[in-house]
């Protein structure tokens, strides 16, 4: 399975979600330690960490209006 490249990842959620690169990189690579923790199978964990990640800012945008 190709491996996801995370920068392309990173770049999208922060143009999605309108929110600085930085955070979202630090975001991901906290919530990608904490679902990689333990995980015995990692082929969807991009995918999943991604997810969270935008439901997380999209959360904080919407609790700020």
């Amino acid at each position: 399975m190709r491996q996801p490249n995370v920068h392309e990842i990173v770049k999208a959620i922060a143009s999605e979600t309108r929110t600085p690169t930085e955070v979202v990189e630090k975001m991901y690579e906290q919530t990608w330690a904490e679902y990689s923790d333990g995980a015995r199978i990692r082929d969807y964990l991009a995918v999943l960490v991604a997810k969270r990640v935008r439901e997380n800012l999209q959360d904080k945008s919407g609790n700020a209006h």
